[in-house]
């Protein structure tokens, strides 16, 4: 049906038009007619095509092609941003809002889809537990629902819902006022630095001084390794060697402890890892492993494994926990089995060699 330009009411707080794509629908429609009518309520609220109203209104119109749907409220905003957020010109931080908007109306309306209810349904009927009806999920999660509608994988979405709750305000702002495009990529890599450096990254964007995220944290590691002098990565002190009481009836004297200046291997006083290498090369230096040796590797293992597992809390991957199916939890139970066996196997290996050599020493 025809509208007369000036009924048709905006709400406050819509998104803000892009000058450019205003010109460009204009040029469009002046050739080629409006294709797509805007939607309206029957108040002759605004809905969707507030960039088309904007170009019939640039060409002088005074009447337009609008289309009345009966949604209302929350669904109409929905119905809104359905629209907007497939189109290629909204700026990557602006996506993200969008997606975090569309997912606070998604959950609201379709309460049952909220992240941890639909995971603990399906848990609870996996492993055989009764549900009630009022629990029973009839929708699609809001990952799923919007993944679906942009053609893209859930993953993409996870990574944009995470990417806007993570970058703080002051960085959104730095990189809107600066006339430097941002991709969806740089984004992320900003989200994933501290409010601080977000900020001081963004301005570097914004003032091209440098290209890229990973210019930023690059020249902040460097001079973080410019502060910290060179140092091994065995422990200052080694505890003290732990000698076996012998089985048999003459008294094992211990061997002593190496004298200083043998292979920092054995005594566990290298001053860097330079020094390290130089010994390892120095053929007159006797360098195997020893006990003190062998308990320094595996400590310094096992710190690296804990810095390495603690990626994980990251709260980039609060997200996708909740997505896990019950077939992934038990991968997920295996794998962490397997590191479990392999420790154990190796602490029985220590403990099962250590014995034969007792009973060698006694026979």
């Amino acid at each position: 049906m025809q509208v007369p330009i000036g009924k048709i009411q905006i709400k406050e707080g819509r998104r803000s038009l892009d000058a450019g794509h205003v010109k460009e629908l204009a040029d469009s429609i002046r050739e080629l007619g409006l294709l797509n009518p805007l939607t309206i309520d029957r108040d002759y609220v605004l809905i969707a095509g507030l960039h088309r109203l904007e170009a019939v209104k640039a060409l002088g119109w005074e009447d337009v092609e609008c289309t009345v749907s009966s949604l209302e409220g929350l669904a109409a905003e929905l119905a809104e941003i359905d629209e907007n957020i497939v189109r290629s010109y909204i700026s990557t931080l602006e996506y993200g809002e969008i997606l975090l908007r569309r997912k606070e109306i998604y959950e609201t309306l379709h309460p049952e889809t909220k992240e941890g209810i639909a995971q603990a349904i399906s848990m609870n009927r996996t492993l055989g537990n009764n549900v009630s009806d009022k629990m029973s999920v009839t929708s699609k999660s809001f990952v799923q629902d919007t993944a679906e509608k942009l053609g893209v994988v859930p993953r993409t979405i996870e990574r944009q819902i995470q990417t806007a709750k993570n970058l703080t305000p002051e960085t959104k702002e730095i990189i809107k006022k600066s006339d430097q495009k941002i991709s969806k990529e740089a984004a992320l890599k900003l989200s994933r630095l501290g409010p601080e450096q977000q900020k001081e990254a963004a301005a570097l964007l914004a003032a091209k001084e440098i290209r890229t995220v990973d210019e930023y944290t690059a020249k902040v590691k460097g001079a973080q390794e410019a502060e910290i002098p060179a140092q091994s990565n065995l422990p200052d002190r080694l505890p003290e060697p732990q000698y076996i009481e012998p089985v048999a009836d003459k008294p094992v004297e211990a061997e002593p402890p190496a004298p200083a200046g043998d292979c920092p291997l054995q005594t566990g006083h290298a001053a860097s890892l330079k020094d390290v290498v130089a010994e390892l090369k120095d053929p007159d230096k006797d360098c195997s492993g020893t006990p003190d040796s062998f308990l320094a590797e595996y400590e310094a293992f096992t710190r690296k494994f804990h810095k390495e597992i603690g990626w994980y809390n990251d709260p980039y991957y609060d997200t996708v926990f909740p997505s896990v199916s019950p077939e992934q939890l038990a991968s997920l139970r295996e794998l962490t089995d397997s590191i479990c066996l392999a420790a154990e196997e190796l602490f029985h290996k220590v403990e099962r060699t250590m014995k034969n050599e007792q009973l060698q020493k006694k026979t």
